[in-house]
């Protein structure tokens, strides 16, 4: 069984309510279709429900199992106002802004049908740029207890490989934070270790990137991972975490022994926490395309409930993957 197989086989056995507010989109109504069929998730889908359905017909696929709400006919409009309002006074929120707001963008009415406790997860982003997927679900959702930092990551599973947890990786952070810090970069690599044992179940064994392992190279930007090993071992003793590591040191068991021998992590790690965005972001897309690998997200870890993100290149299987993860994820908050 694959990955996301089983991914998927998690999601059926307790299944959640999912927003899926690009209704415009083909690939959407196709992956809901997919979804409903498959009993991955109960589907929301924010839009005209007489457009939505002639686009279902147009497509021959078949969307009688999904719910769809309309902002400009919804009974609880008045409410998602409401919570808006409530939410964003504070950065100048008016209720006519609010449901000015609700009304004209589907991203947003998704994420306060989810702070509504109306959904129990939304995933976007393949007719929406990044920044314009995530930015409601910042501003509206709050953080998670006791989490510092609010960051993104992918799911790498790559075929035919005997590195990570059988070819499966975390990747961090690839989507979110642009050059963080070494206490950031060591935050993000606590909330990695629970959405790695979270979404894949095995136990995160975390490298801290560099283009130095253990002293060969001097710059800032390697003291920085070394000061982030420092504070994660001391802030979150009970990770399984060591750097800084050269990626062939991390993953590589031969060329562990010598780059790093007696590292516990060197050679078997499954969580890859990368220095700055542009790292993640160009390594994740390297694995991706040229190992021919299925990646999932940028998905938020660190927020309450899950809004997770979509590439604008992204196929219906994808979409279909990233809803039963965030289904996952949403089955543990």
């Amino acid at each position: 069984m694959s990955y996301i197989d089983t991914i998927k086989e998690k999601a059926r056995a307790d299944k959640r309510t999912i927003v899926l507010p690009e209704t415009n989109d083909k690939r959407t109504l196709i992956a809901a279709s997919h979804i409903i069929e498959e009993g991955i998730a109960d589907i929301i889908m924010v839009g005209n429900e007489e457009k939505i359905m002639d686009g279902a017909g147009w497509l021959e696929v078949d969307l009688s199992g999904v719910k769809v709400v309309d902002p400009n006919n919804c009974d609880k409009l008045d409410e998602y106002v409401e919570l808006l309002y409530e939410t964003r006074k504070h950065k100048g929120m008016t209720k006519e802004k609010a449901k000015q707001i609700l009304l004209t963008d589907n991203l947003t009415f998704g994420v306060i049908m989810v702070k509504a406790n109306d959904a129990d997860g939304m995933v976007a982003g393949a007719c929406h740029a990044t920044a314009d997927t995530l930015r409601p679900a910042l501003q509206i959702l709050k953080t998670a207890p006791g989490v510092k930092l609010v960051s993104g990551f992918f799911i790498l599973d790559v075929p035919n490989c005997e590195y990570g947890e059988n070819g499966t990786f975390l990747f961090a952070d690839c989507g979110l934070n642009q050059d963080p810090t070494a206490e950031e970069l060591a935050a993000i690599a606590d909330t990695s270790a629970k959405s790695f044992k979270t979404l894949v179940g095995a136990k995160p064994i975390i490298a801290m990137l560099s283009h130095s392992t253990k002293g060969s190279a001097k710059h800032p930007l390697v003291d920085r991972v070394v000061k982030a090993v420092e504070i994660a071992h001391e802030q979150y003793p009970g990770l399984t975490l060591d750097g800084e590591l050269q990626t062939d040191a991390a993953i590589v068991p031969s060329v562990a022994k010598s780059k790093a021998p007696g590292s516990e992590v060197a050679g078997k790690a499954n969580v890859l926490v990368f220095p700055n965005l542009d790292c993640g972001n160009i390594g994740y897309k390297l694995v991706q395309r040229l190992a021919k690998a299925e990646a999932y997200g940028p998905m938020l870890q660190g927020i309450v409930k899950p809004v997770n993100d979509l590439s604008r290149g992204c196929s219906w299987e994808d979409i279909v993957g990233v809803v039963a993860l965030t289904a996952v994820q949403a089955q543990l908050m």
